[in-house]
């Protein structure tokens, strides 16, 4: 059974990445699947003079080691002016000092939604084009606009049936025997 570890790229605690996430892993039939959080990996802002003067941060290895033990990725991009949000480039700051590879050759599923029209395509867009040079393998990527319209809240599921099939065709690499 394939070991998926599912998080989204945002600190917010009603993270619409989060509950994209989190559905989306329901959907892995084939798969035991960790949801992290990434709020508990907060560390101080990366630069190279804390990293001299505090070390390799802990949480930054517990997360790298996460990814580590896992056969795969599945990430949920929220997208901040245009990029990564910055808990989570922070925290890719920091495991990457550990190894440039932060995602150290894992396949991974890329997602990414956000309540207007853009979908988040710019972080998404981002993410995968550099995702080659942190050691991922990018096996499919999906963005979904306007969250609040096509994601029940209450039932905790999409409510679109065009976004619906568009996640499950997402999702078919992890969702394999």
């Amino acid at each position: 059974m394939m070991k998926v570890l599912a998080f989204a790229a945002s600190s917010s605690s009603n993270s619409i990445n989060q509950q994209l996430v989190t559905y989306a892993a329901s959907l892995l039939s084939n798969a035991e699947v960790e949801i992290l959080d990434i709020n508990d990996y907060e560390m101080p802002l990366f630069s190279e003079d804390r990293e001299k003067e505090l070390g390799q941060q802990d949480a930054a290895k517990e997360f790298f080691n996460k990814i580590g033990a896992a056969d795969a990725l599945l990430i949920a991009f929220a997208e901040h002016n245009g990029s990564y949000t910055a808990a989570y480039k922070n925290l890719y700051d920091w495991a990457s000092r550990i190894e440039p590879g932060v995602y150290q050759g894992k396949p991974i599923v890329m997602l990414a939604t956000s309540p207007g029209p853009g979908g988040a395509r710019n972080v998404l867009a981002t993410a995968k084009t550099s995702a080659p040079f942190g050691g991922g393998d990018v096996k499919a990527d999906l963005s979904l606009a306007r969250f609040y319209d096509i994601f029940d809240a209450e039932a905790k599921r999409l409510s679109d049936a065009d976004a619906q099939a568009q996640l499950e065709d997402a999702l078919a690499y992890l969702n394999q025997p």
